[in-house]
């Protein structure tokens, strides 16, 4: 079967699990650059039983050439090694060549994060009012933004102080509770800010929703104008909202339920903890 057959059919399988139409659309995009890179490669197009394990090396090493990340070439091999099972149970392949290879060895960075004075000083700098509450309720609920832009008017309980977060990663739903400072900036957001006739809670009249692209737009705009060197995206308020919890007290595990991570060992690479916090804690022995 040609590779671009085999992408395809791989593409429907995942939709009969119910994987996410976001981890579709990524392991799509990874898998067709990869037959793209053997097209180029073979000068024709390339039928899954004939890739070597020498096609898969050259792949990464590619990516790696490019300046790809080391997580991000983590994650193809990770993809390669599922769709060559799933050719292998369908005898479209009789080996997964992927497995074969050593994993790719990720260099754990410091994830950047902002204190809550920082973030007062970020909010203040972003000019379009729904874009700046999007990003304050990232910022106090620690959602991923995926999640947040895509809340509809239901979903944001006020009377209760709940946000029902609906199929977000891995498709799954959970509850975070709305403190009293986002209740009010909530509060005041749909009184005298949305405008939109739409379904969704964030919205701009002109679209009847937001989009990722312009939230961190709006976001690296702020940060230019206020000349910080960091590296600030939407993500680092879900990074932020962890640490600064911790920083407060509140347990690993409370923050692992909020954050909606499956497992502790995912939770951790989220936190962040200072020289002086870590001499507290030796010296509480």
């Amino acid at each position: 079967m040609l590779l671009n057959q085999a992408i395809k059919s791989f593409a429907r399988h995942m939709e009969l699990i119910d994987r996410s139409q976001e981890t579709i659309r990524g392991y799509t995009i990874e898998l067709k650059n990869f037959n793209n890179f053997l097209t180029v490669k073979h000068n024709c197009p390339v039928y899954v039983e004939d890739i070597t394990l020498q096609d898969i090396e050259d792949y990464l090493l590619h990516e790696k050439e490019r300046g790809i990340a080391s997580a991000s070439r983590s994650r193809a091999l990770y993809i390669l090694k599922s769709f060559f099972n799933y050719c292998c149970k369908k005898d479209i392949c009789t080996k997964n060549l992927a497995n074969l290879l050593e994993p790719v060895k990720v260099k754990q960075k410091e994830r950047a994060h902002i204190t809550e004075a920082e973030f007062e000083d970020l909010v203040k700098a972003i000019e379009h009012p729904v874009i700046r509450t999007v990003v304050q309720t990232m910022f106090y609920t620690g959602g991923r933004m995926s999640e947040i832009i895509k809340l509809k008017l239901e979903n944001v309980d006020l009377e209760n102080k709940v946000l029902h977060i609906i199929e977000g990663k891995g498709k799954k739903d959970r509850d975070v509770p709305i403190n009293d400072k986002l209740h009010r900036i909530l509060t005041h957001y749909l009184e005298h800010i949305r405008e939109a006739d739409s379904d969704r809670f964030f919205a701009i009249a002109r679209t009847g929703k937001v989009s990722s692209s312009y939230i961190n737009r709006c976001i690296h705009d702020a940060v230019a104008k206020l000349g910080w060197e960091k590296d600030i995206s939407a993500h680092v308020m879900r990074h932020s909202f962890g640490t600064n919890l911790l920083e407060k007290g509140a347990s690993v595990v409370s923050i692992q339920k909020l954050l909606g991570h499956a497992s502790l060992a995912v939770t951790t690479r989220y936190l962040h903890q200072g020289t002086n916090k870590l001499s507290e804690a030796v010296n509480l022995l």
